[in-house]
């Protein structure tokens, strides 16, 4: 098992069985990637502080309600969709990737840590009918303006059950300005920093736009 201090300091309140589940993917992660590569060589080494409380972040800006549906938009190895399928059990997430190697490579970790929670589609989220959520995930997929483009289809804008309106929340870094000039009277962007104290986190962000 993975030294999960950082993680039970910002998540006090985490079930030992979610601290189980998230102890056992750094190993299973290390596996996979030996055979696909889904995380870069150099990042394996960070993975908890990297990926799994990157991801986690967005569980300090929103704590989903029971019943929410959320679609992680090119999840690539997980992330955000897997840690936050831990941190939020009684939510649904549909992780969708167009590259299938990578979804093998999700559904084997979440089926070997006992995740029900999760869905995958190996295909374009662009291509999705009939479905809707309550938000879009996403963590440095795509442009922003990429990203409204598919979820606007996607978000049930009639239902609402959370606290925020249903909307696409992003995990970006760097300087957004001119990518967000577009949607600046309406997106709210906050400083992971101003969260967490590693080093990893000074310039990473919380993009939140309501649709």
């Amino acid at each position: 098992m993975t030294d999960l201090s950082l993680i039970a300091k910002y998540f006090p309140t985490i079930s030992s069985d979610q601290m189980r589940q998230l102890g056992l993917l750094p190993d299973l992660y290390k596996e996979w990637n030996a055979k696909i590569n889904v995380i870069s060589r150099k990042d394996i080494e960070n993975i908890v502080i990297n990926h799994i409380l990157h991801s986690l972040s967005i569980g300090k800006y929103i704590s989903f309600r029971d019943g929410s549906k959320i679609f992680d938009i090119g999840t690539g190895g997980g992330f955000p969709g897997i840690p936050l399928a831990i941190l939020f059990p009684n939510c649904k997430f549909t992780l969708i990737d167009s590259i299938g190697k990578k979804v093998k490579v999700v559904s084997a970790i979440a089926e070997s840590i006992g995740l029900n929670n999760v869905t995958y589609i190996h295909g374009r989220a662009e291509d999705i009918k009939n479905d809707k959520c309550d938000f879009v995930i996403s963590r440095a997929a795509m442009s922003m303006t990429d990203l409204v483009q598919i979820a606007k289809k996607l978000i049930n804008s009639k239902d609402q059950k959370n606290s925020m309106p249903n909307g696409i929340i992003a995990l970006k870094g760097g300087d957004l300005q001119a990518e967000l000039s577009a949607y600046r009277s309406v997106v709210s962007v906050e400083e992971l920093s101003a969260i967490f104290e590693e080093e990893f986190f000074e310039t990473k962000k919380i993009v939140y736009l309501p649709l």
